[in-house]
Parts: structure tokens; C-alpha cells; sequence
């Protein structure tokens, strides 16, 4: 309820504008999406509600039931050896800028420290460094793809040493 001119006003959130921002989320693989015109905020999300911090979202069963997304995708179930996983949610960059050659093509030996992409986040750029030398065996991501938290990105095989 809020206030209005002294009398309550109840603000109903409009349920097609709740539907439609609930397939977005879906068709776009987000976790959460808001909606904000003036003063109302309509926000939408998947999993556990804010405040159960460390307990793990249940899984919906339209999740449940989604086949694993294409290597292109960059989600992965399972850890796998040699994943370079985004730090944080935001918009991949695969080169230093546009028209410029890519920081790294599959198959390119990287040293350790190396930039291996850039990752948007809130207008500020973060570069995403090589942990080990090695060879980038798969990139998973395309350029200025929207990845998640967590999501594989590429494959570096370590070096022998």
C-alpha cells in the first residue's frame, strides 16, 4: 500500500507485464529482471527470496526439465578441468576493443597473467587474466554475449611443466 494524497492506494502490479517479463527471464537465461517506470519497480525473479543468503535456490521445474544449453551457451553443469568461469555477471568482450583481433583464438598458447577477454559490469570494464600457462583448447562465450555468474567462458589445457 502507499499513500496518496491522504488516502491508501493499492498498486496492483499489471499481470501481463508480469508474464512478459517472466518470459524474458526464461527465453534470456537470467536469473532476475526489473521493470521501472516512475516509481513503481516490478522485479521478477528465479529461486530463493532475497534474504536467504547461502541456502541454495530449489531448482523450478521448468530447469528441471530444460536440456544441458549448447557449448556456445557457456553454462555448464559439471566443473571441467581447466575452466575459466566469469567472476560476475555482465556482457563478454572477446577483443580489446571493435574491429580489433581477439585477446585469444582457440587453440593460442596464453601465459599465465595474459588477458584472455574483457567482462562489462555496471560501465566498468574487467579484464579476465589467464590463471596458468597453457592452450586455449575452447571458448564457449561469443562476443558481447550476456553470461551469469559462474558460466564457463573457455578451456585453458595447463602446460606441462
Amino acid at each position: 500500500m502507499r499513500f496518496v494524497r491522504g488516502r491508501k492506494e493499492a498498486l496492483f502490479p499489471d499481470p501481463d507485464l508480469i508474464r512478459t517479463l517472466a518470459r524474458l527471464l526464461s527465453e534470456n537465461g537470467l536469473n532476475e529482471i526489473e521493470y521501472a517506470v516512475g516509481d513503481r519497480l516490478i522485479r521478477v525473479a528465479r529461486g530463493a527470496p532475497p534474504g536467504t543468503a547461502g541456502a541454495a535456490p530449489a531448482p523450478s521445474q521448468h530447469e528441471a526439465t530444460t536440456v544441458a544449453p549448447a557449448a556456445g551457451a557457456g553454462a555448464r553443469a559439471e566443473p571441467l578441468a581447466g575452466a575459466i568461469t566469469s567472476p560476475m555477471v555482465g556482457t563478454v568482450y572477446l577483443a580489446p576493443q571493435p574491429g580489433a583481433p581477439p585477446f585469444v583464438r582457440r587453440g593460442d598458447a596464453v601465459v599465465a597473467g595474459q588477458p584472455l577477454l574483457i567482462i562489462e559490469a555496471m560501465k566498468v570494464m574487467n579484464e579476465i587474466h589467464a590463471p596458468c600457462a597453457g592452450r586455449a583448447t575452447e571458448i564457449l562465450v561469443e562476443d558481447a554475449q550476456p553470461v551469469e555468474y559462474g558460466a564457463t567462458l573457455m578451456l585453458i589445457e595447463e602446460a606441462v611443466r
